[in-house]
């Protein structure tokens, strides 16, 4: 049964775990990654506003031809600079904000970044500059007064073909009340680097309009910064291309057009909606399994801090890409720096223009600000703890996201460690088990149709698992006979398209201190005489190691072997046995790369050439991607082939390992209406490696030991160092083991 008083158990307790180390103060070690307040936001746009020379205005001022503030974020302080105050007890660094200005109110329209300080009174603004090129004007983000003006335009266009859509559809979008179309735009915004040419597909608005395209595409180039000067350079209808709307409605009207016809519409369909349909044997009038915390939460949330099991970190959502994590450490170890998402894309094939322009590259939709309300006991357990967050995107003021953060404790149902010791006469000597709890810290991106779970789980052994878990609805297009090369038609006239999905980490290992080496370890076998019995041979594994010593060398390109164990280590640091201190990258993926290398969109996402690169740590490298990428791949700002180039010496030093993981998605009947989560997981493990002298979960006091008394199998001896009745909303049925096995 549900319990009252578990509404009250998401507020914060003291943490169950304790470190060698003496504590920082928390807020110290958290508030130098905390993302910007909404009084931040609103000091530094008041700033910003009040320089003249800038020329400012709003974002929702109608033209296009204006100076405003396009994204403002944390500006994250140099590692050196962070690691004194964290280490050495320094001054913190001072507070700064990243801003994002689009300058369309100029001879020659630009974007310039600016970085702001200091908070939470900023009296200064310096221009950021860039590694490489600045970006192009043209490959800015898409902002919603753009599209105020591409929905004018669309009214124009749809105007011009109503009676086609209709005809087609019994839909419509010019003036439409009732029955009426929507749109989805598709990225690249054109064939090469300064072009806005972006393809649009209309679909029907209903619930769930992405799977409910109707055959209807059109190239739309929207440079100018003034609309009326906006042109449809080419239309797409029933697999037939046309140099204008004005070609296609005269063809129309002169029967020179395969036209089409689709199904009427019915509104009784529920193939697009989540409304339950079809036999379940399972009960509806009995609630599933549900998370408790009888005694509330056992790890420790302070602002942006959180302490679990020995482990402590920092966090913060960055508008442009999504969740980081800093100053990562075990027991007060420091295990990484910052373990952060970086990109995600998602590239498509398909026969219609839109499905073949589709490639997907999500911080250019401002993938970290998509991460709206959680919903309890669905995107997380109702005992979570949950977190507001605040962007400032495309805006004219904070916005205030509602629990779009989570932090819980939940068990996998799986034990961390058990064994059953048999006497092998029918009984046992002695039975051991750990459940296995763990820590989990998660976000959402829902980015158009596709929605992304971004999970990062802490296990009380000392190991962190980034994963990330696609759902959501397909992008479809309209079904066409050559179709079926490029997905599978899930519907009467509808397209899966295939598509393969790739997520970019950035993982800045500091494993028990700064300089670190990497290796990587395989088998070989070797054949050698059995030294007991002359006459034979023994054939064995034996480990061997390659050191991995620049750049280049640790650069693992999709296509080739990627050894087995990734071994991360500190020279200089060993643990009891003898053992180089150390955490290996466990792969979860089977990702592969997108296209061929160096072919046009590619240029964009080189980082997605490897599963793992390692480079040697720069501040002047702090991401993989931006903003830009999406609307400029073929010049990107950043080009993560740059940092590897110089294959710099890696031995040794400050390392920083890259790790691109994902899947292929070929559509199939069960992704209606939505992709579902099994088997759409992919990820990696940061496991240590004789970083400790023993399994560091034995300092869990979850564990259960269970001992026949006396050798006598009628009464059992249990050691357990938590409460064996856990109180109200649990079981009353107390812990019991027998251990005894017999034939019958």
């Amino acid at each position: 049964m549900w319990c009252h008083f578990l509404i009250f158990l998401a507020a914060v307790s003291t943490a169950g775990a304790t470190c060698h180390q003496k504590r920082e103060p928390a807020g110290q070690r958290g508030s130098i990654f905390a993302d910007l307040t909404a009084d931040e936001m609103h000091a530094v746009r008041d700033f910003l506003m009040s320089k003249p020379q800038l020329r400012l205005s709003s974002s929702r001022k109608e033209t296009l031809k204006k100076n405003s503030i396009f994204l403002m974020e944390l500006h994250v302080p140099k590692k050196g600079d962070a690691l004194k105050t964290l280490d050495k007890g320094h001054a913190k660094p001072k507070r700064e904000a990243r801003v994002v200005v689009t300058f369309g109110d100029q001879l020659r329209p630009n974007i310039t970044e600016y970085i702001v300080g200091p908070l939470p009174k900023p009296t200064y603004y310096k221009r950021r500059t860039f590694k490489g090129k600045p970006p192009k004007f043209e490959s800015r983000p898409i902002s919603q007064m753009e599209y105020h003006h591409v929905t004018n335009k669309l009214q124009e266009i749809t105007k011009k073909v109503y009676r086609i859509l209709v005809d087609t559809t019994g839909f419509s979008f010019h003036n439409c009340t009732d029955r009426c179309l929507t749109f989805s735009d598709i990225a690249p915004r054109g064939l090469e680097s300064g072009e806005r040419r972006t393809w649009i597909m209309l679909q029907k608005f209903v619930e769930g309009y992405f799977i409910h395209p109707i055959g209807f595409e059109f190239l739309l180039n929207h440079k100018s910064l003034d609309p009326a000067e906006w042109e449809v350079e080419k239309v797409w209808y029933n697999d037939q291309y046309f140099d204008s709307v004005e070609e296609l409605v005269e063809k129309y009207e002169k029967g020179e057009v395969t036209k089409i016809k689709l199904p009427d519409h019915d509104d009784d369909d529920l193939y697009s909606t989540y409304i339950p349909r079809g036999e379940s044997s399972t009960r509806a009038n009995v609630q599933g399994p549900k998370l408790v915390q009888p005694q509330g939460p056992r790890y420790r949330v302070e602002k942006n801090f959180v302490e679990y099991a020995g482990w402590s970190f920092a966090f913060r959502v960055r508008s442009s890409a999504g969740l980081q994590l800093f100053d990562l450490r075990f027991n007060g170890e420091r295990v990484a720096y910052e373990i952060s998402l970086q990109e995600a894309a998602a590239f498509y094939s398909g026969s219609t223009p839109a499905a073949m322009q589709t490639k997907y590259i999500d911080a250019g939709w401002g993938m970290g600000t998509e991460d709206f309300e959680l919903a309890p006991g669905i995107d997380c357990p109702e005992i979570a703890t949950f977190l507001d967050l605040y962007h400032y995107y495309d805006t004219d003021r904070p916005v205030l996201y509602k629990n779009a953060l989570c932090i819980f404790e939940m068990t996998t149902g799986v034990p961390l460690r058990r064994h059953f010791n048999s006497n092998f006469k029918g009984g046992y000597n002695f039975y051991g088990g750990l459940e296995n709890n763990v820590l989990v810290i998660r976000t959402t991106s829902t980015v158009y149709n596709y929605d992304y779970i971004w999970d990062f789980l802490f296990y009380q052994n000392g190991v962190m698992e980034a994963k990330v878990s696609a759902t959501g609805y397909i992008h479809a297009t309209f079904f066409t006979p050559d179709g079926l090369n490029h997905g599978a038609r899930v519907y009467s006239y509808v397209l899966g398209n295939l598509h393969t999905h790739l997520v970019n980490y950035k993982v800045d290992l500091d494993i028990a201190g700064r300089d670190n080496s990497f290796e990587t370890i395989e088998l070989k076998y070797e054949n050698f005489t059995n030294p007991w019995s002359p006459r034979h041979s023994i054939v064995q594994s034996r480990l061997h190691r390659t050191q991995r010593t620049t750049e280049r060398e640790a650069a693992f390109p999709f296509g080739k072997h990627l050894p087995r164990y990734l071994h991360f280590y500190n020279p200089t640091k060993k643990n009891r046995w003898g053992h180089h201190k150390g955490y290996r990258i466990q792969f979860n993926s089977h990702a592969y790369s997108v296209l061929p290398q160096g072919w046009k969109e590619e240029v964009g996402i080189t980082w997605s050439r490897y599963p793992l690169a390692v480079t040697r740590q720069k501040d002047s490298e702090m991401t993989s991607s931006t903003i830009y990428t999406q609307n400029d791949p073929w010049e990107p700002v950043v080009s993560f082939e740059d940092y590897i180039r110089d294959n710099e010496n890696i031995d040794k030093t400050d390392l920083v390992a890259w790790v691109t993981v994902g899947f292929l998605h070929i559509p199939h009947s069960e992704d209606i209406p939505n992709t579902s989560t099994p088997g759409n997981s992919v990820g990696f493990f940061l496991r240590p490696f004789n970083f400790f002298d023993e399994d560091p979960s034995v300092a869990s006091r979850d564990t259960v030991i269970v001992r026949p008394h006396k050798n006598s199998f009628s009464k059992v001896d249990t050691d357990r160092w938590t409460p064996e009745l856990a109180g109200y909303c649990m079981s009353n049925k107390p812990f019991h083991y027998n251990g005894t096995y017999r034939e019958v």
